[in-house]
């Protein structure tokens, strides 16, 4: 005797119809999407001018020039070719170390700004749809203008150095935070947040009782990320002026000077790269996911 039902003839046709013209739907819903990612690509690939044409009978100019930035190496003598190539080492780590000062103490600043911007941000903390228009503007006012034209700005108002660098990058960074805290803070579990306003709690009370513990964690994770994106930001800061190993390097572009080039590029390269490896295994044991991350 078999257990499974039998569907008398009309009604399993009216599901299998039925399943039909869903599935039918999504496949029509999916080409058109498609259709329309790959007409605008079209308008903007035109509209930006790209030309695959151009592209391929120039790019010969892009690997030329990485050809005459490459120093010349002797495996005879590797260690003079080495110290010949690296001949500024101890200048260039100097400016290798102020980047990531710009970097740190940049975002620094930028996430405690964004830290407080935040809570104001969240629809779910601020009821005033005035206020949280305000701050969410200003939010996006810091987020949209490119770290290196507030650099240029501070550079023009404070002179050149390290400063105009990092005030750029705390600008730029708190507003990219403050958006990211924001919808980490309207992602929580609102249960704790009534239980602690129930028991008379204060607007501070429930952001630092029941809220803060919740967002923590996501907050400790995107303000990593954000360091490793400003330590990249930073190196190009002196390209304007703002200090930095970016100087030396648009000034060996500039200069033609192309061993320079290269051994720049690969200090900045290999420094980006160790902080993406050390940041990414903080925030993964941050998270709890260091035992799975293997």
């Amino acid at each position: 005797m078999s257990l499974v039902p039998v569907l008398p003839d009309a009604q399993r046709v009216s599901l299998a119809s039925g399943y039909a013209a869903t599935v039918r739907a999504r496949r029509i819903r999916l080409l058109v999407g498609l259709t329309a990612v790959v007409l605008l690509a079209l308008v903007a690939g035109w509209a930006a001018e790209v030309r695959i044409g151009t592209f391929a009978t120039n790019l010969w100019r892009f690997t030329s020039y990485l050809g005459r930035i490459t120093p010349e190496f002797s495996w005879a003598t590797p260690f003079q070719s080495l110290a010949a190539w690296y001949w500024n080492l101890p200048h260039w780590l100097s400016l290798l170390a102020e980047t990531l000062l710009i970097a740190y103490l940049g975002t620094l600043m930028g996430a405690v700004v964004g830290f407080a911007l935040s809570f104001l941000a969240a629809a779910n903390l601020n009821p005033n749809p005035t206020s949280r228009f305000l701050v969410r503007r200003t939010m996006e006012l810091l987020r949209t203008v490119p770290g290196v034209v507030f650099a240029l700005l501070f550079v023009i108002a404070f002179g050149l150095g390290p400063m105009p660098g990092v005030f750029a990058v705390a600008l730029h960074t708190a507003g990219a935070l403050a958006k990211l805290y924001a919808e980490v803070v309207e992602n929580v579990d609102m249960k704790p947040v009534e239980g602690v306003a129930a028991a008379g709690g204060s607007w501070l009370a429930r952001v630092r009782f029941a809220v803060l513990p919740q967002v923590l964690p996501g907050f400790a994770s995107y303000t990593l990320l954000r360091f490793e994106i400003n330590v990249r930001e930073s190196a190009v800061m002196g390209f304007v002026g703002a200090g930095g190993i970016g100087e030396d390097l648009v000034t060996s572009i500039r200069q033609f000077y192309y061993p320079d080039v290269s051994a720049l590029l690969i200090l900045i390269v290999a420094t980006v790269m160790a902080i993406d490896f050390l940041t990414e295994k903080l925030r993964h044991h941050l998270i709890g996911l260091e035992g799975r991350a293997r």
